[in-house]
């Protein structure tokens, strides 16, 4: 494995977390690429998407600003790349991970996979990606094409297939989903999710992330209509409830990680 970085590559950073506890497993560095073309309705970082905007770095400025903060890592710990979609800017991601890997740093990208294909030349890009990445964390949006697509503006094809091919490589993820009332929170989608991510065997965890609305006056400052005005998050008893469909007291392998 190769850990010759490409000092020509530049990335567009929205912005960084130093003690990150969510992204990942134990402390961790968070960086938050610019840019996203997804529009989910539940989305919290609207000011994101933009891909004009964001501070642009090079790999090494970013890992030198990463490594401040080792000694707070522990053996668990390290950085995330999340977003924003992160997959956007592949060659910077890829160049960040070598510095890390090379440094002994543990590697986690939180991603939907919008930008996945099996073509190229992003194919290979993905793959040399996938040699330097720990830990991905993989939100399901929507199991359903059609509520996929009403959701996020996008169809969710190629995002099952990334799923199935991170299981042909076994690649390690989390899996995440956020459970919207009127949207995903469904027992019908959610059987059909919990079969689905019963199917890989490369999955250590399986969270419930319930929808909130704690970026809602983002949307108001960006000028951007709310398009889940009126929903609220869903109760106790259904987060359970979807715990319980999900099964995901049945992932426990990332206590390993």
């Amino acid at each position: 494995m190769s850990h010759v970085v490409d000092t020509a590559v530049t990335g567009f950073v929205h912005s960084t977390e130093s003690f990150g506890s969510v992204d990942g497993p134990g402390i961790r560095f968070i960086t938050f690429m610019q840019g996203c073309r997804m529009r989910c309705e539940f989305c919290h970082n609207p000011d994101t998407w933009n891909t004009k905007g964001g501070t642009e770095y090079t790999p090494q400025q970013l890992f030198d600003e990463a490594i401040r903060y080792r000694e707070f890592w522990g053996t668990k710990g390290g950085v995330t790349v999340s977003g924003g979609e992160p997959l956007l800017q592949i060659d910077f991601l890829i160049e960040y991970f070598k510095l890390c890997k090379a440094a002994g740093v543990n590697t986690c990208l939180d991603s939907c996979g919008g930008p996945f294909t099996r073509k190229e030349p992003f194919f290979s890009r993905f793959e040399e990606l996938m040699q330097y990445t720990d830990l991905m964390l993989l939100d399901i949006k929507h199991i359903d094409n059609e509520g996929h697509r009403k959701l996020t503006g996008h169809p969710n094809e190629n995002i099952i297939d990334l799923a199935r091919y991170l299981d042909e490589i076994q690649q390690p993820i989390w899996v995440r989903h956020v459970l919207v009332p009127e949207r995903t929170d469904y027992d019908e989608y959610l059987i059909r999710l919990g079969d689905f991510v019963g199917s890989l065997s490369n999955v250590l965890k399986f969270e419930i992330l319930p929808y909130h609305k704690l970026g809602v006056y983002k949307y108001e400052a960006l000028g951007i209509k709310y398009r889940l005005a009126g929903i609220e998050p869903p109760t106790p008893e259904r987060v359970e409830n979807a715990k319980r469909i999900l099964r995901t007291e049945d992932y426990k392998g990332y206590l390993n990680v």
